[in-house]
């Protein structure tokens, strides 16, 4: 197939901007659409530096407004949908979560249905897939097992229905008389330069004099490299456009992981931050077991007040779970199906990403400590 066009939504996000980066690089490309509520004055212009023959065309809309989407599908031959609220506090109003990760992916569908757009892939998460209890232990799953998250939290619920709805789309009908092939890719947790979630542990840290949250203790993860995820969007866009491959993902999901080593979310993120002073809390936690309840009775007052008063518990049982639990997947069904193999080494990975931790250290320096020689 020559003469192609993608259109990617959440394009101005910590794993779209990559993936931008990585697609204009693919052959007989003419046009990137790249859609997105509002971009930052610093991504159009990282995005206008791009050498690249590539048209991109940056899209500012809201992606619960169908005609937007009907405009944007318009000629399009593939999306990638990686935009979606994360929330695993529980902070954004559960509706406006729902809405924006569920029904938006929904009319995004609608509107590759109508402007007849053959290939959809979505950006899943691990999160769809549990973990339900931090007792619940899996060690390097597979696609064939099932694992499904049966939280009712506005993150995973959402995320779990986008992504039925999306798999459940592979063989629709489109306007034009052709077929819709989708496919969903669930990332672990993503970690890298600019990532959101990383900057805001270390800036909290930072404002602790330096000492890390003890969070994660209990966890077995495999974190997972932004430019290894987005690389991985490239190679399923590749694979849903080829008639040789394209018969053995359609209506798939894959689980996408690379070689960073497991180990728990306090010791990786330690791990990351240790050249520049950062240090783990050393301080006694109560017991996990205990946390769990008092986050249970937290959310029960959270829920009595809520006719009257809004009020935020500091911890939740699904993150408590989330990180403190052994969950680790294989990428082996991604590489048998789709040609993965990570991009980027996990050295690479770590050298980039501990170097962009220092240089946010560097501009919160005066909130650390000044060792003494």
């Amino acid at each position: 197939m020559t003469g192609w066009s993608c259109l990617v939504t959440g394009a101005g996000g910590f794993l779209g901007q990559r993936i931008i980066h990585l697609l204009v690089k693919e052959e007989e490309l003419q046009e990137i659409r790249a859609l997105d509520k509002v971009f930052k004055l610093e991504t159009r212009e990282e995005f206008s530096r791009l050498q690249t023959k590539t048209k991109i065309t940056l899209l500012e809309g809201d992606i619960l407004d169908a005609e937007c989407l009907r405009t944007a599908c318009q000629g399009i031959s593939a999306v990638i949908h990686t935009a979606a609220i994360i929330d695993t506090t529980g902070i954004i109003q559960r509706q406006t979560v729902i809405n924006v990760n569920l029904k938006g992916t929904q009319l995004l569908l609608d509107a590759c249905i109508q402007a007849s757009v053959p290939f959809f892939i979505y950006t899943s998460s691990i999160s769809v897939a549990g973990p339900n209890s931090y007792k619940e232990i899996v060690q390097n799953g597979h696609e064939e097992e099932h694992h499904e998250t049966t939280w009712m939290a506005s993150y995973p619920y959402s995320k779990k229905l986008a992504e039925k709805a999306v798999l459940a789309a592979n063989g629709s009908t489109l306007k034009n008389g052709g077929t819709l092939w989708t496919c969903s890719l669930r990332p672990m947790y993503i970690y890298g330069e600019g990532s959101p979630f990383l900057s805001g542990i270390v800036n909290i840290a930072l404002g602790n004099n330096g000492v890390l949250e003890n969070n994660g203790k209990f966890s077995v993860a495999n974190p997972v490299y932004v430019g290894n995820v987005a690389w991985a969007h490239i190679l399923a866009c590749r694979a849903l456009r080829d008639p040789k491959k394209a018969m053995s993902i359609q209506g798939q999901f894959y689980y996408i992981t690379d070689d960073t080593p497991h180990q728990s979310y306090d010791d990786f993120h330690y791990n990351l931050s240790k050249e520049w002073g950062l240090r783990p809390d050393s301080r006694l936690r109560l017991p996990l077991s205990l946390r769990y309840w008092l986050a249970f009775l937290l959310e029960t007052v959270s829920f009595l007040l809520s006719p009257v008063y809004k009020y935020q518990p500091p911890l939740n049982r699904y993150l408590l779970t989330t990180s403190n639990s052994v969950f680790t997947f294989s990428y082996k069904k991604a590489q048998r199906d789709l040609g993965y193999k990570p991009l980027n080494t996990w050295e690479e990975a770590k050298e980039k990403t501990v170097e962009w931790i220092g240089s946010l250290v560097e501009k919160h320096k005066g909130a650390l400590k000044k060792k003494t020689p």
